[in-house]
Parts: structure tokens; sequence; C-alpha cells
């Protein structure tokens, strides 16, 4: 029997025969996508482009299946592509090892799919994507996991809303002053730990700019002084801690930690007249027993326990390994008591030590597969938490917290990926249905041969298509849907009016690309005249009506480069943003020619919607951090990013305005409350909705 046989069978044979000429861009090859990898690959698609920046890691194999043990450390796209070709000989699978963000991958990269799949597990990315297929006019079918969570969200332009069309939740961050001197918190001493701790004992030296950042933003100037200080006393520590490997480095570690500096806390007395003030540990009596600390609520591991039967350490070399005394998930679940905490801190402080002295490693960064370095930071975290009067965490969860992990479960990954299949081939089968060509767009991106009439109406009622979800606490009905939304008004994405210019940014200036659309609005139906704007790059100012420094340098020179956006934004809010997206020239444009190539004809303004506002309130989703206002106003401010520097061009008031804004980390928030920081590295192992 053919392979082929059901999957015909199901689709019937025109469709069928419509997907093996579809070309489908599949973002994310992690949980999700090693899922939907199989799925479409079985289902019948033929044209598949498989993009994703990870490696894989040893923690990655209990669920991402087309993965081995001989592959860790080696490209996600590359071997999950090699290994989906065995399911399909026939299927055409293009890996690519890179970062969705990188400029190549611009507007006219995204027109060339059909389609695009969505199995991302961080905020920037799926915010990067959802806009390019807003400007590219390409479905995309969005989704995430959490746990036993998921959900499906098809995204058609000027059809439904966006990803961007609902507020996400604020990613939450610790002032630095917080993280090391007032820890209130668990996740306080978890990072105190993995970020500052371990970094100052076994990473690379530090520059303090962490420090000068923090005394910019107004934090408290006397405790970043006693910080500074500090991290200058840790530089002779960690010179003695490599010099000399004995149980004396380590007491002069442990006490400079933990005794040595919380009294220097104590003695600036202001900092405890509204909160707790935390207990030197002494580290001989603890290991004597001869020290008990008061306990805290909701945890019993303060005591000393000199012997304890929740311990999950039975002596120096027990370090989470397995042994005959029992599993490792049994003990890495128990609490550590204070003792424990010492003992396993002397131990992985020498373990880490002797790496470093080996010469094999320049410096030890946080893994949570290496359990050198995880339990470094359960002991230490536990013991500073032990200090401040704060709730321990066992290895378990601090493994959790500081690993950045929302467990992953692999069926609800693989329920998902199903749905995003059929979802997509809804979205195909209504696409084939209007598009005016009886086959899938070509690859030269063409609007025309491309553009497709979507109606709402018609996507739900005759495709009956919804956003689809898993719920919890409904086992008769784990499958919950929801009416897809019209875009959101005033969203600062989807509503804009996208125009792909190419252009050679070293010979064109902003002044000429401004000038060139303001000529074309006039030519049009666009309006009453030539009208005040305002240009951002991203959430960058480059001009306005009262500031033109940038307008005779070359986008180049600004960073505007090939697959950034221009967003043209009126001054008084009555049109639409136009976004122009920079492309590259035609492979045959001459270099003596055109510097830009303006569309004929251009796109006609359009009038913004005012929202509904009720009697009594009035609500309307914000634009995403990503873009600039949605709404123009007399009064702007907008920051320029830290990498994205205008040579000091701007005038200082403007400049103390746009300094205003600082780049957000996004972080993770668990259904237990955890918030855990998001690494430059994390991989799927951080599946959200």
């Amino acid at each position: 029997m053919p392979r082929n046989t059901h999957a015909l069978a199901i689709l019937g044979p025109k469709l069928y025969s419509k997907l093996n000429q579809t070309r489908v861009l599949v973002v994310g090859a992690g949980g999700i996508g090693c899922e939907l990898l199989k799925n479409i690959v079985l289902t019948g698609f033929g044209d598949i482009t498989l993009l994703d920046l990870d490696t894989i890691d040893l923690s990655n194999l209990n669920r991402q299946f087309l993965f081995r043990k001989r592959d860790v450390k080696q490209s996600k796209a590359m071997v999950a592509a090699a290994t989906a070709r065995l399911f399909n000989p026939h299927c055409k699978i293009t890996p690519i090892h890179a970062n969705i963000k990188e400029e190549q991958y611009d507007v006219q990269w995204f027109k060339s799919f059909d389609i695009v799949l969505n199995a991302l597990d961080n905020l920037d990315a799926r915010r990067h994507v959802n806009k390019m297929c807003m400007a590219a006019d390409v479905p995309l079918i969005e989704s995430g996991t959490a746990g036993y969570l998921g959900q499906v969200q098809p995204i058609i332009k000027d059809t439904t809303e966006c990803f961007d069309c609902m507020p996400k939740e604020t990613p939450k961050t610790f002032p630095v002053c917080t993280i090391r001197a007032t820890p209130s918190t668990p996740i306080h001493c978890i990072v105190w730990a993995k970020s500052y701790l371990l970094p100052q004992l076994f990473g690379e030296e530090e520059d303090e700019s962490e420090l000068d950042e923090a005394a910019a933003q107004g934090e408290n100037a006397a405790e970043i002084a006693n910080l500074r200080k500090e991290a200058h006393a840790f530089k002779s520590v960690r010179r003695a801690l490599l010099s000399s490997p004995s149980e004396e480095s380590a007491k002069m570690v442990f006490d400079k930690v933990f005794k040595d500096d919380i009294q220097r806390l104590l003695s600036m007395s202001d900092m405890w007249r509204s909160r707790k003030p935390p207990t030197p540990l002494p580290r001989q009596e603890i290991l004597s027993g001869s020290f008990k600390l008061p306990e805290v609520q909701g945890n019993a591991n303060t005591g000393n326990g000199a012997k304890s039967s929740k311990s999950n350490i039975v002596g120096p070399a027990s370090n989470g390994a397995n042994t005959a005394h029992g599993s490792t998930a049994l003990r890495d679940q128990q609490n550590l008591t204070l003792r424990d905490s010492v003992v396993l801190f002397d131990d992985s402080l020498s373990r880490l030590a002797a790496r470093l002295r080996s010469g094999k490693e320049v410096s030890i960064s946080f893994d949570k597969d290496d359990d050198d370095t995880l339990d470094f930071v359960t002991a230490t975290a536990n013991l500073r938490a032990a200090s401040y009067a704060i709730e321990g965490k066992t290895r378990w969860e601090v493994k959790e917290m500081a690993g950045n992990i929302i467990p992953a479960i692999a069926t609800t990954n693989a329920v998902i990926a199903g749905l995003i299949v059929l979802q997509a081939l809804q979205v195909l089968r209504s696409k084939f249905a209007s598009s005016p060509s009886s086959t899938p767009s070509p690859t030269n991106g063409s609007d025309q041969a491309r553009k497709v009439e979507w109606s709402l109406a018609s996507l739900t009622k005759r495709e009956g298509m919804r956003t689809v979800c898993l719920q919890v606490g409904k086992p008769h009905m784990p499958l919950g849907t929801f009416f897809m939304s019209p875009p959101t008004p005033l969203c600062g994405v989807c509503r804009d009016v996208y125009v792909s210019v190419p252009c050679d940014p070293a010979r064109v200036t902003l002044g000429e690309i401004l000038r060139a659309v303001k000529r074309a609005e006039r030519s049009g139906d666009n309006g009453d005249g030539e009208r005040e704007v305002i240009v951002y790059e991203g959430t960058r100012m480059l001009c306005d009506p009262d500031f033109d420094d940038n307008l005779d340098k070359s986008l180049e020179s600004l960073g505007c480069t090939r697959g950034r956006f221009l967003t043209i934004q009126d001054e008084d809010g009555a049109y639409e943003n136009v976004a122009i997206s920079l492309s590259a020239m035609p492979d045959d444009a001459s270099a003596q020619g055109p510097a830009f190539i303006l569309p004929t004809p251009f796109p006609a303004l359009k009038a913004r919607k005012k929202p509904k506002v009720s009697p009594t309130i009035a609500v309307a989703a914000p634009a995403p951090p990503s873009s600039p206002p949605s709404v123009g106003s007399r009064k702007r401010s907008a920051p320029i990013d830290e990498d994205e520097d205008l040579d000091g061009e701007m005038p200082a008031a403007k400049r103390s305005k746009a300094n205003d804004g600082s780049a957000v980390v996004p972080l993770k928030e668990d259904s237990n409350g955890y918030i855990v920081i998001e690494d430059d590295d994390d991989d799927d192992d951080m599946e959200i909705l």
C-alpha cells in the first residue's frame, strides 16, 4: 500500500495534489516543531523550509523524538530535517540553522511562502514573525504550550486579530540592589546564586557595567557604592580559590559571602527599618550542630539537621548521582537542611574550582544539566534564603526555576502540532478556493499572483475555523474553541499599511525616502495635501517636524538596512501608519541606477478607525514594545535602542526623552507563580502560550 493512501483518502485528490506544491515555512524545531515536522511530512506537504537557531541539548531528548544522544550539540534544524526525510523521501525539506531575525529573512523572503507555521518558545521571535507575516500578507498559524495547556491561533492579515492585537503580560524584572542586598523571595536568591555569585567566582571578570546601569536608573547610591566594594573584594577571593585547593579556601569563600557580607549589610541600619534583617551564618557552628535558625513559615529545612531523614546529601561526594540509597528523582525533591547546604556548598565549590584549575575551561556558566553548577546554585541559594528567613527550595525546584523550565509534556506538544496542521489545511483550502489561480502562489513573491480575498465570516462559518486551546479541569471536553476576532483598530502591527521598498541603504538617505513617499501620497487620493509625520525605526524616532538632523544621512549610517521597517506616523493620528519594509535591490539593478524603487501605484492612505467607546470606559489594546506608538500626538518620545545609537546627533532634549526606555527581557511565569529568567540560549524547555 502506498505511503500516501490515508492522506489522499482524507484530503481528497484535489487538495492533496496542491499540498505537494505548497511552500510552507516552519519556525522552530523544538518540542512542538519536531511533532509538527513529522505531521506535515506525512500529510503530504512537498516543499518545507525549517528554521531554528538552537542546538540540541541533552534535556531535549525525552520528548523531541527526532533527536538522539549522538546528536547533542548539533543543529536542531539540520538533524530534524535529516530524520524527517526518512518518513517521506519525496518531500523537499530545506533546513536553516539561523536566527529568523537576520536581515536576509526579509519581507520578500516571507512572501515566497504560502503559509507560516510557528513553533516558537519566546515572545520576541513570535512578535517578529507575526509582523513579517502581516507585512508579507502570508497566513500564520501561531501556537504554544505550557504543561497541560496549549493553544493554536490562525492569523490572517486584515481578517483576524494578530498576535499583538491583544496586550501581553508585562515582563517582570528585578532591580540589582534587590537581588544583591535585599532579597524577599526564593527566586531572588536563585537569581543571585546563578547570575551573580557563580559568575563572580567562576565566570569572566565583571566589568561592573550592571552597577553603572543601576546608578543611571537612580537606584540607591549608597547600596551601589557598597556593591562596588564587594565586587573588588571578590576578585581576591577568586584568586585564592583557584590557586589553592583546600578546605581553607572553601571556608574563606563561605565566610566572605554568608558572614562578612551579611555583617556589612547589617551595619547599614537604614536598610532594615522596614524589613527583617538577615542573619550571618557561622560555618563551623552549622557543621558541628550547635547553630539553629528560627523556622521559616512553610519550610522546615532551616534547622541544622546534622542528621536528617529529609536530607538528600549523604556525604561530600553525593551530588545527585544515582546511588544505592535511592533514586536521583526522589532525592532531588527532598528538602536540604542547613548543614546539608553547607556540605553541598563545599563539595560543589571544590569540583568547580578543580575544573578551572585543569585549564580545560576558561570560565564556567550555569547549565541545568551540569550537576556541578546546579549543586552550587542549589546550595548557595538555600544558604542565602536561610540567612534572610526565606523559604528554601529543593534541588528539583531550583533546577526548574534557574533552568527556565516550564514543564514540557510530549503529549501536549503532539496534540497542538496536530491542531496546527488541521488549521493550516483549513486556511489553505480557503485560500485555494478564493485564489484566481488554481495552483499555489509562485515563489517569486508576486503580490498580484498571491492576492486572496479573505472573509472572517466565510472562514468561521464555511470553513469552521476557530482558535483552539487545550483546557484543564474539563476531562469530558479537553478542547475548547473560540471565535476568531477581527483586528484591533489601534493595533500597532496589523493596522499598518505595509509597503516593500527595494533600496541600497548606502546610497539612499532618509530624506529621499520620506520625500518620495510624500510625493506618492499627494499624487493619489491620499487626503488634503502634505501631512506632518514622525518616522520611527523600531522604537527609535529618526525624525519629526521639529527634528530633521537625520534627513541627510544614509539609511546605512542610521542602521536602517535590509529587513528593517521605517514606520511613518501621522502626527495628528488621522491616518494609519505606513510601514516601509526595506528589501534588497533586484539582482539586475545597476549600481548607477536609482537607489530605491517605490511601488506604483502607492497604497492609498487609510483613515484611522475610531474605537468604539462605551459610556463609562474606553478600552484600547496598546501597541507592542517592538513597535512605535500606534496613534500620533503633539508630544512624543521614543527610546533609542542601546545598540542603535544615532552618533549623538539628536538634540539633548530629545535624547533625554529617548533614554527613558529600556530593553525588556521577557520572563516566564508558570502556574505556581515562579518567575524564571530567559537566557539567550533558551530552547524549547520554555513553551508558553
